[in-house]
């Protein structure tokens, strides 16, 4: 018989060597035993899988942002507009924006191809938005839509990335995105350790000595990632950290590729978010100093519209030419969906003090962060009561990183399956409790430490059963590996 056309031996070996944890192994089991639980009901020890795996919050039970989903309404079916009855159903603040969007749109059709940076008005709006928040301008020609901000990243790393002599710094532990990104364009990933100790801290002098250390290996170092608020770690960069980030960039001659998805998750009242762009104008920065690409998504924040996949980057300090080049990569994939595009707008021109519907939009706003807030004490609480197990605070993001110090026992009968301990851990929560965690080890941690990534996003009624299943699942495990 012939052998097959495709084999995995003559896949394209950055293809193999592209892993992404958040969705992998322990994730792929879950949605067989919840397979299983559909065909076989008490066939398990747990009724319902509960995935704390992914940052994907309407699928845990949050509500969408009213506001945001009228306008969608309203712009995805103009007609509604000329109706008598819509001035009832929808407030007049969600009427007239939706009719200025639409007036921005040739032709008032949401399902035609826009061009490929986004529909002008609306990074026009975007780009009012990000003026509002830093207190320095931004212009519309500097935003490139995206559906999510994954592919704005992907695009940098086709850009940026020549062979795999090419290193793009990440933070370990970092979002797989960037060292998936990497592996599929053919790079280095140079890593920095954020200090666990410090509060996921970032040291630049540590940064300068991975920088050495890379280039004695002849790897040519083009840009240094940043994902402020941290995935996984949920820590929040303090002012003066940012300002040496910048320095270094700027220094070293690196793109700084700033992952701001999370900027509106912040749980503790002695941190703010501040954009890289921000920091970079107000140490007197411009253009010409700094070469930053920022991204932003309509997935996280407090709207976490995950599925409708919208998002920008904002690209300042690159040449005419370069531009060129980007706006060609962009217009290979034609442009980002158009509901995408609308939201991203909404996201950064939420509604004001005085618009109609602010009173509603902002109880549903703060409902929400106040509600996540409270979540990630109760599990960051619950993680520090269990032996062996250390969390450190989560001021933002969606996300806690507790450390497991494992028994020897533990890591041997890891070894004997052939599992990474933190992935042995985190299949037998599974198995016991139908809860879904991330290894540790699919983010990168410091050698011989363990961890699992936890998002705060399951329903706030659900936590206490989450921590009591959780720590009676623990203690068992602990009693069985103990030393």
């Amino acid at each position: 018989m012939a052998a097959p056309a495709v084999a995995v031996d003559n896949l394209n070996p950055k293809v193999l060597k592209c892993e992404y944890a958040v969705r992998g192994e322990v994730v792929m089991h879950a949605q067989r035993l919840q397979q299983q639980l559909q065909t076989q009901p008490g066939s398990l020890p747990f009724d319902e899988i509960l995935y704390c795996n992914i940052g994907n919050p309407q699928s845990l039970g949050q509500q969408p942002i009213t506001f945001f989903r009228e306008v969608l309404a309203l712009c995805d079916h103009p007609c509604l507009l000329e109706r008598e009855e819509t001035k009832s159903l929808f407030s007049a603040d969600a009427i007239s924006r939706a009719t200025n969007i639409l007036a921005s749109i040739p032709g008032r059709a949401t399902g035609a191809y826009s061009h490929s940076q986004g529909i002008k008005g609306l990074r026009d709006a975007i780009a009012s938005g990000i003026t509002a928040r830093d207190g320095f301008p931004a212009n519309a020609d500097d935003i490139f839509l995206t559906d999510g901000a994954s592919p704005g990243v992907h695009m940098m790393m086709q850009l940026l990335i020549r062979n795999e002599k090419d290193g793009i710094f990440c933070p370990i532990p970092q979002y797989p995105l960037y060292s998936a990104s990497i592996a599929l364009h053919g790079g280095a990933l140079v890593p920095y350790y954020l200090d666990e100790s410090t509060g996921w801290g970032l040291e630049v002098s540590d940064l300068k000595k991975q920088l050495e250390d890379a280039r004695s290996k002849g790897i040519d170092v083009r840009a240094l990632v940043v994902i402020n608020p941290g995935n996984p770690t949920g820590q929040v960069l303090a002012e003066e950290n940012q300002r040496d980030i910048v320095k270094f960039c700027k220094n070293e001659g690196l793109v700084l590729l700033a992952d701001e998805v999370y900027q509106e998750n912040i749980y503790v009242d002695n941190k703010k978010f501040n954009s890289f762009k921000k920091i970079a104008r107000s140490m007197g920065y411009n253009e010409e100093d700094l070469t930053l690409v920022s991204f932003q998504s309509v997935s996280k924040g407090y709207y976490g519209e995950c599925g409708k996949r919208g998002g920008y980057m904002e690209i300042t300090g690159f040449s005419a030419p370069v531009r060129e080049q980007i706006y060609k990569v962009a217009s290979v994939n034609l442009c980002s969906n158009i509901t995408g595009q609308i939201l991203a707008s909404l996201v950064m021109n939420a509604p004001k003090v005085g618009d109609a519907s602010y009173a509603s939009y902002k109880a549903e706003k703060d409902g929400i962060l106040q509600s996540l807030a409270r979540r990630a004490k109760a599990l960051e609480d619950a993680f520090n009561n269990l032996e062996g197990i250390t969390c450190n605070k989560a001021e933002g993001a969606m996300y806690l990183f507790p450390q497991i110090r494992l028994p020897r026992k533990a890591i041997e009968a890891a070894k004997a399956a052939k599992k990474a301990p933190d992935a042995f851990y985190a299949l037998r929560l599974l198995e016991t409790t139908g809860i879904v965690v991330v290894p540790g080890s699919g983010f990168g941690q410091v050698p011989g430490t363990w961890h699992i990534r936890c998002t705060i996003l399951p329903q706030e009624e659900k936590i206490p059963a989450i921590i009591s299943h959780f720590k009676a699942f623990h203690e068992s495990f602990m009693a069985k590996y103990r030393d």
